[in-house]
């Protein structure tokens, strides 16, 4: 049963600062929360691994599981969220994540192994690709053009806080208690987010009745899986064919995806609507977001490895060293937000991807020599290059397309994050890797040789970011005129 809401028309339609009816408020800020959450949650178990693995009684390997199973869901599952997305209302979908998640999290408490613990991730992860794509779909419904800026700065603050406090947290509770404390302390704030949500959430949009392409989920699930799987095991493998024929199988099977979804669109029966290529503003800015998640989680990983193994600095100090950045980050997003609403993206893409990429020319300095606080520096520098590019990008890369396609936009824009975040992991410990375990075998020191993989790695990291400055000027603000369409279709319970 729907009915259209005009006081919630008449504020989104009124000026900037009503733009939002109270109840759409109440949905974005519980949707924040609930992300929020959930990115911590991804980010606490990177600094856990060494502890688990002691205390599980498992190989290096069997725990970065914990990691790869995690980001394969995700992989897997991101995709479908632009038909969940059309196909259902708000408040089920919500409740659907964050009850995923949530139990999820109760599970992963209560883990009396790594089997159990594993599957626990796998049903956290399978809640938190469903609730970014549904984050962005909603704001991109209720908030009008002119003000979409200032809220995607508030989205901005969400995705870089929490993975800059995630491994502080996480280092914290190690330090002092047991493993399962990481959930157990995330546990009752999803299940007040979960009440909360359920209780207040309300339905949006107008679902469509529209029908899953089961063969489109299977070579999606291949396609992307494969990828993201094959990337993944790029600095770790034992031998050339577990990273490789699961990086065949996945590029096979998503030229098969994407030849299919072209079929299908035709008919507006694609699983992952491609037709958002077609825009130029959406096409430039998921190049510049994919570098963008490249240099981000490749500095993320190699940093601590220069830190601890070049440095010698104790993990809870690399944690601590790299959290500024992150809250720097945070702190700008809605400034950033507010000039983007004023002057467009165009600007903010120039200077933010010139910060970058001579922040990573600059990296590649780094040797057993340096100090610390350089790389402090360092990070902070790139965390305030990526705050100029992540909501300009977010905002623009929606804002471009038509509102039936925004939820298949922001299918797109995290599965982009999932396969850049593991691209760019892969690429920088492969080449840090690689160049670092060919100098010790001429006898180098394990500090130097470390010490030169990183440089290698970053002058790799430094040339990708280059591509990124020239398709900065095409990528333009999209006209302040347009409405969302969402006012004539809020659903009430």
């Amino acid at each position: 049963m729907t009915s259209t809401v005009s006081t919630e028309s008449t504020a989104l339609h009124g000026e900037p600062d009503a733009a939002l009816g109270a109840r759409n408020r109440v949905v974005i800020f519980l949707l924040l929360i609930s992300v929020f959450v959930m990115i911590l949650n991804e980010t606490i178990m990177g600094v856990a691994l060494p502890t688990l693995t002691k205390d599980l009684g498992i190989t290096p390997s069997a725990a970065q599981w914990l990691t790869a199973a995690f980001l394969l869901t995700m992989a897997v599952i991101i995709p479908i969220t632009g038909f969940l997305l059309q196909r259902f209302h708000t408040r089920p979908l919500f409740i659907a994540a964050m009850g995923l998640f949530t139990l999820g999290t109760l599970i992963a408490a209560v883990a009396p192994g790594f089997e159990i613990l594993l599957v626990a991730r796998i049903v956290q992860a399978s809640g938190t690709a469903i609730m970014f794509p549904l984050l962005m779909t909603t704001v991109m419904n209720l908030v009008p053009a002119a003000t979409r800026g200032q809220m995607m700065g508030n989205i901005s603050i969400v995705i870089s806080v929490a993975p800059a406090i995630g491994p502080t947290i996480s280092g914290l509770i190690l330090s002092v208690l047991d493993w399962r404390f990481m959930f157990i302390l995330v546990l009752p704030i999803a299940i007040a987010a979960l009440i909360v949500g359920a209780s207040l959430i309300t339905n949006v949009t107008e679902p469509a009745a529209t029908r899953i392409d089961l063969l489109s989920v299977v070579l999606s699930a291949l396609g992307f899986g494969g990828l993201v799987f094959g990337l993944s095991n790029l600095g770790t493998a034992t031998t050339p064919l577990e990273t490789w024929l699961p990086l065949a199988i996945g590029a096979a099977a998503l030229a098969s995806f994407i030849l299919r979804q072209v079929r299908l669109q035709r008919r507006d029966r694609a699983l992952l609507d491609l037709r958002t290529f077609k825009t130029r503003d959406f096409t430039f800015s998921i190049v510049m977001f994919a570098i963008s998640m490249m240099a981000m989680f490749g500095a993320i990983v190699l940093l601590p490895f220069y830190l601890v193994g070049v440095l010698h600095v104790p993990v809870i100090t690399v944690g601590l060293l790299l959290l500024p950045g992150g809250l720097i980050m945070g702190l700008l997003a809605p400034i950033v937000g507010r000039i983007y609403d004023r002057v467009g993206p165009t600007v903010l893409l120039i200077v933010g991807s010139s910060i970058v990429s001579a922040d990573l020319w600059a990296m590649r300095m780094l040797d057993e020599n340096s100090s610390f606080l350089w790389v402090l520096a360092a990070h902070v520098a790139l965390s305030i290059g990526l705050a100029l590019l992540f909501t300009p990008l977010f905002t623009a890369s929606l804002g471009s397309l038509k509102p039936e396609l925004y939820s298949h936009g922001s299918a797109i824009v995290g599965t982009v994050q999932q396969l850049a975040g593991a691209a760019g992991t892969a690429l920088f410990v492969t080449v840090m890797s690689a160049q670092a375990a060919t100098l010790m075998a001429s006898g180098a020191s394990p500090e130097s040789a470390t010490a030169a993989g990183i440089h290698v790695a970053f002058t790799y990291g430094a040339i990708i970011s280059l591509f990124a400055i020239p398709a900065a000027f095409f990528v333009r603000k999209q006209r302040t005129d347009e409405s969302p369409q969402a006012p004539a279709q809020l659903a009430s319970h």
